[in-house]
């Protein structure tokens, strides 16, 4: 092969190859990314719903119980009125009771006892006869066969004719959960009555609703009806009708299934009762940016591809022409013809090569008996990279101007951020101290919770428990704002009620004792697990609690540092201890 041949072909291969190769890499990374990062969405999606609906279901429960403990109500529904009117005051009882639990739990939509007492006259309303017909409801079979506890029953919307509901023979009625107990306290073996609540399944769905974006989300029984979802005309219906897949006997888990003739991803969730909670995402919405981003990379790659053959054939066609003339001089030389010309004006090798060659030929015709030597210079260029240090000068001066100009223009918000933000910089910056006094950590600590409150406006309510002891000790700079930040992140659950946080600082034994308390979500076992572990599965709340931790141990030993304690739905606390002696 020629010399234009063999470069071109490897030119061609060193810039195809990797081209291609990083192509596909990059196809599977970002495929491979994003299924993690959506499955890790819909699991945690899944588990929120779960929990939710835990808590909703055992509300439920408890209201249950305050009718089914309430010993005057059975007093009422199992006395004897033949002889008297006594049922007047029982049904004053009854209607003041049931109808402020109504107006106190604004999501149950009707509150009805079927007694079994037949001197109790009913109002077809909250008393109703346990006749027959009741019979053929399945929420009845469940109540009698739990002994008190509470069942819940998925039922249909009913839809009769006008008749019918003129009538009384039915009500007309949306989707609902039927919350059903036996009434039994204290008469295992007599039950007086049975306790339903009806619950309208748009409650059930308003759990799930904002999150319903991009992905479909049910909840299901324990044998795969579907209890709530978008799609209402669904409901009753077996989950597995409409999504086929290996569901597997777990309570948990993921698979990729067929949902409306297409691909999809599904997580599912259990809660006690076995109930599920089911995220449903089609496999090629997922993979649409991919596919987006990767038909861009492709052209790009191909534009790129095309470009650089050209460039490689017209480079290697130029160089080798060069080449080929260097040749014929060199030719002409070996022939002894020394009256020869430069084939190159260029500066580069190959030039510098081809007026080398002009000029050992005139050497050689004047010293054609003489050995002489050639010298070659070698060049060597030096790079130097030039680091420049930002002045916190420029930065506390900026800030002053901006704040100046939040004065003119009356906006007291930008100013009172700016403020604190300025004060936040020069505290923490410092001049590189990394110890500071606690009261100056404190400092520090109130302008982030300033900036903070100014952005979450109602939200955010700290309390300070300070001993003034406390305050002259040396501790680690930016020690306490990551436990603000991760409240703040992580702890808001009520967009209403915001969340508390509570600072405490006091001196045991010759220890600084801090404590960061807040009453927002709280987390999980397996989180606090990862936030404290090694791995950095959790962002840069995680990494911010174990940079201080780390420091802490570092700076003043390992017998002091962070202990975290956070249950979920109740709060999280963190513990600090720094010794009074100061540093290492």
């Amino acid at each position: 092969m020629h010399l234009r041949n063999k470069l071109f072909v490897v030119f061609g291969l060193v810039s195809v190859v990797p081209l291609i190769f990083f192509a596909v890499y990059s196809y599977e990374t970002m495929k491979s990314e994003l299924t993690r990062q959506m499955y890790s969405n819909m699991l945690s999606t899944t588990d929120q719903i779960g929990s939710n609906l835990k808590m909703k279901l055992d509300s439920y429960s408890k209201v249950s119980s305050s009718l089914y403990l309430d010993s005057r109500l059975r007093d009422f529904l199992t006395m004897d009125y033949s002889d008297n009117n006594q049922y007047v005051d029982a049904y004053e009882y009854i209607n003041s009771s049931f109808r402020n639990l109504l107006v106190t739990n604004t999501d149950l939509s009707s509150v009805t006892v079927y007694t079994t007492n037949l001197t109790l006259p009913t109002d077809q309303v909250f008393i109703k006869r346990a006749e027959n017909d009741l019979m053929r409801y399945p929420w009845y079979s469940l109540a009698s066969k739990s002994y008190g506890s509470v069942t819940f029953t998925v039922m249909p919307a009913t839809n009769p004719t006008s008749e019918q509901v003129t009538q009384g023979l039915e009500e007309r009625k949306p989707s609902r959960i039927v919350l059903a107990r036996l009434l039994d306290n204290n008469s295992l073996n007599y039950p007086y009555g049975i306790l339903t609540m009806d619950i309208p399944e748009v409650d059930i769905y308003a759990l799930m609703a904002k999150e319903n974006n991009n992905k479909e989300l049910f909840i299901v029984s324990e044998d795969g009806s579907i209890i709530s979802g978008k799609d209402k005309s669904k409901i009753n219906h077996n989950l597995k009708e409409f999504v086929r897949g290996d569901w597997g006997n777990s309570k948990a888990g993921s698979f990729i299934g067929i949902y409306k003739g297409e691909r999809v991803f599904v997580v599912f969730n259990s809660i006690d009762n076995g109930w599920k909670t089911v995220s449903i995402v089609s496999y090629n919405s997922l993979l649409m940016n991919v596919k987006i981003a990767f038909s861009r990379l492709f052209t790009i790659a191909i534009a790129s591809l095309i470009l650089s053959i050209i460039l490689i054939y017209i480079t290697a066609r130029w160089f080798t022409i060069r080449i080929e003339k260097l040749l014929q001089l060199t030719r002409r030389i070996e022939s002894e013809d020394f009256d020869v010309q430069a084939v190159s004006t260029w500066h580069d090798e190959v030039g510098l090569l081809s007026f080398a060659m002009m000029k050992m030929a005139r050497r050689m015709k004047e010293l054609i008996n003489e050995v002489y030597k050639k010298e070659i210079a070698k060049k060597e260029a030096e790079m130097s990279m030039l680091q420049a240090q930002i002045n916190p000068h420029f930065l506390y001066n900026t800030l002053a101007s901006i704040s100046s100009l939040a004065m003119r223009s009356g906006d007291n918000r930008i100013q009172d951020m700016v403020t604190h933000l300025a004060k936040f910089y020069r505290i923490s910056l410092n001049k590189g101290k990394t110890i500071v006094g606690f009261a100056e950590e404190l400092r520090l600590t109130k302008s982030y919770i300033a900036i903070q409150q100014l952005r979450f406006e109602g939200l955010l309510h700290i309390h300070y428990d300070i001993e003034e002891a406390a305050l002259p000790y040396p501790v680690i700079k930016l020690m306490l704002q990551p436990f603000i930040e991760n409240a703040i992140n992580h702890g808001i659950w009520d967009d209403e009620a915001g969340i508390n946080v509570i600072i405490r600082a006091c001196i045991r034994e010759d220890t600084l004792v801090l404590h960061v308390v807040d009453d927002g979500m709280g987390m999980r076992p397996e989180k606090l697990e990862r936030i404290l572990g090694e791995e950095d599965g959790d962002g840069a709340s995680g990494y911010g609690i174990r940079n201080v931790d780390r420091r802490i141990k570092l700076t003043f030993g390992d017998n002091y540092g962070v202990h975290i304690y956070s249950r979920l739905g109740i709060g999280t606390a963190v513990q600090i201890l720094i010794p009074c002696r100061g540093p290492l």
